[in-house]
């Protein structure tokens, strides 16, 4: 089972980036996947994540409206979609699995049991 987290990198403040978790060894219809954070000198958030079961959503009250976390079960890939994106969402962004997990699970660590390398997003001019 892995996870590769791609697509971090410099941005803008008010500008947008669309990361990508590529999951192999494992299926999306059987695990639930989340977008974690870890800003500089922070401990790591959840962000957002999306039930295997239903592809039901969360998201955390700072990116409600400006974020959408999305699959594409053939292609065994996630996304997250970060719009308006200001300061405070630099951070390192991981994506993670989590076997059969609901929806109220997922805002925590513990949920997951796989997790991707990171990549970085600046939000910088």
């Amino acid at each position: 089972v892995q996870l590769q987290a791609s697509g971090g990198g410099l941005v803008q403040p008010g500008g947008s980036l669309r990361l990508s978790c590529l999951a192999s060894g494992f299926t999306l219809d059987y695990y639930s996947i989340g977008w974690f954070r870890q800003a500089p000198g922070k401990e790591r958030e959840g962000v957002s994540g999306i039930s295997s079961s239903d592809g039901s959503t969360y998201y955390i009250d700072s990116v409600k409206g400006r974020f959408t976390i999305s699959r594409d079960k053939p292609k065994n890939m996630v996304y997250l979609q970060m719009n308006s994106l200001n300061s405070e969402d630099t951070a390192v962004y991981y994506c993670a699995a989590a076997p059969h997990a609901i929806l109220s699970t997922l805002r925590s660590e513990r949920a997951y049991d796989h997790w991707g390398q990171g990549t970085l997003v600046t939000v910088s001019s």
